[in-house]
């Protein structure tokens, strides 16, 4: 719309026209004849499409699997990670950031804003043709951002159930293209068991059932272990469009980055949402061929490196569109990085799987320049669960009210704004198991007893319990409230939710390449 501004124009004048074109359609045209200018000055004071979309900014969500706290440059990072170095000096550093200790329940919190055991009460992670996943009843961040009229896509990896009723498009994504689990949840002969610079192993009773169930596992209806796993499936949309194999395991991401930056092309003219979970840097780690070897330290940390490169495709594609004033970017990783396949999660103690600070603390970045200030950083407690509420705070969707969260909103903390606070207790779950809380800077491991002051112990190596008996009494208070919400060494609990459950879970394509039907519009079967 036309903005012209008229210089030296008495308000006294301004003012009371204004108010006459309001009452009548009559005035509006006695001030065409009379003043054209005026009205048009008038009109540059109305809202324009630029400016009411400007209420709503966008949102991208970069979620790396199994990336150390260290593993990047802004962290204290080995490996060059220039985009990422970039993004951290425009934006803010989140080094108190909670995920949780494993792929599925980070998941959960990330899409429900809600502590993992409320939504996904399972003791580990879902695998494929599981029976349960997300509920369809949960209220996602997909679902509340659409409703508000926001484009919504997933790239990458989902974790939260493979089954119809719980892939991205029936939880509140209008597209998805990617895995619906890790990268290591198909055949051994495929690539997917271990790394390209090794053999590649043979299956051994390839499809068949061991003595436990499915796979072993003593929780059958999780899905699929070991040699029981069948092809892996890329899906696009509501169809099965690849099997993937090894020459395809290098691939990931590129081309999600690809199908990232063309959801944001297509969408710059309205409020998107793209949650963007790579499958990298998951073992079995299959860099680029273009990134093999690149950081001369492993595979893994080439990897990181084709992540800077994937980071820094969809900031520039941002700044190019001019979008970069309008739209928060958050990176960062779904659980801590396993120390034992080349994660460095320093200073951190623990690794992948547990709940001391290596196992859930996740390097976390911000970016959105103009609104956070650039160079900044905080170390309030913040968690997957927050974003849900913040990223529907800034969107101004009224439905965020009406939802039973844990998260907060923290766009006050990302903001800078005076008096803004993260949580005030954080609870440590791993699986079914309420296994430390934190309050401030103090942490509190039940089974050891042990007692850590985070701000001068990082590390958790000095147990100060002894010393800090009413802190300990104080943080045992608010276990026991978070334990008679969502319980403790049990999935049952008065607020925990009902998992979704399907009968007679199938995979998304067998050991012999059928496509299962509903997802074989495109093939049939594959090779």
């Amino acid at each position: 719309m036309r903005r012209l501004t008229v210089l030296l124009l008495s308000s006294l004048v301004i003012a009371p026209l204004r108010s006459l074109l309001r009452r009548s359609a009559r005035f509006v045209a006695l001030a065409v004849s009379l003043c054209p200018a005026l009205v048009l000055l008038f009109s540059a004071t109305l809202p324009s499409e630029a400016s009411a979309k400007d209420g709503q900014p966008n949102f991208i969500l970069i979620n790396i699997d199994d990336l150390g706290y260290a593993d990047i440059g802004p962290f204290g990072g080995k490996v060059a990670t220039p985009q990422l170095d970039r993004m951290a000096k425009e934006g803010m550093k989140l080094t108190s950031h909670y995920a949780a200790p494993v792929c599925s329940p980070s998941r959960a919190a990330m899409m429900s804003g809600c502590y993992p055991k409320r939504v996904l009460p399972i003791p580990g992670v879902l695998f494929p043709a599981a029976a349960v996943g997300l509920n369809p009843k949960t209220t996602t961040v997909a679902e509340v951002l659409r409703g508000a009229g926001y484009a919504t896509a997933c790239v990458g990896k989902w974790h939260l159930g493979d089954q119809p009723e719980f892939l991205p498009t029936a939880q509140g994504f209008d597209h998805y293209f990617g895995i619906p689990y890790s990268n290591d949840m198909g055949p051994a002969s495929e690539g997917s068991k271990s790394n390209p610079d090794k053999p590649l192993p043979k299956d051994n009773n390839k499809g068949k059932e061991t003595k436990n169930g499915k796979g072993g596992d003593s929780e059958p209806e999780t899905g699929l272990k070991g040699n029981a796993q069948p092809p892996l499936p890329l899906v696009d949309d509501h169809n099965v469009v690849e099997r993937v194999k090894v020459a395809e395991h290098h691939t990931f991401t590129r081309r999600y980055t690809e199908r990232a930056v063309k959801f944001i092309r297509e969408n710059q003219k309205k409020p998107f949402f793209l949650y963007l979970p790579h499958n990298a840097v998951h073992f079995p780690h299959y860099p680029h061929p273009d990134y093999m070897g690149k950081s001369g330290i492993s595979l893994q940390k080439d990897w990181v490196m084709e992540v800077d490169w994937s980071v820094g495709q969809v900031l520039d594609t941002l700044r190019e569109l001019k979008l970069d004033s309008n739209t928060l970017v958050i990176f960062t990783s779904d659980n801590g990085g396993p120390t034992n396949q080349g994660a460095d999660n320093t200073p951190l103690r623990g690794s992948k799987g547990s709940t001391l600070e290596g196992g859930m603390r996740v390097c976390t970045l911000a970016w959105w320049p103009g609104k956070v200030a650039a160079g900044s950083q905080t170390k309030a407690i913040t968690a997957h669960m927050d974003l849900l509420p913040t990223f529907g705070s800034l969107a101004r969707c009224k439905a965020i009210g009406e939802l039973k969260l844990d998260g907060k909103d923290i766009s006050p903390v990302l903001l800078g704004e005076n008096g803004a606070a993260g949580h005030e207790v954080f609870h440590y779950y791993r699986g079914f198991n309420l296994e430390a809380v934190r309050s401030g800077p103090w942490k509190y491991q039940f089974a050891t007893k042990q007692l850590f002051n985070l701000d001068t112990d990082i590390g958790e190596t000095t147990n100060v319990a002894k010393e800090h008996a009413d802190i300990v009494a104080q943080l045992e208070k608010h276990a026991e409230s978070m334990k008679a919400d969502l319980g403790d060494k049990t999935k049952d609990a008065p607020g925990v939710r009902e998992l979704g459950r399907v009968a007679n879970p199938q995979p998304l394509i067998g050991h012999d390449g059928t496509v299962r039907a509903g997802f074989n519009k495109i093939a049939k079967k594959l090779p």
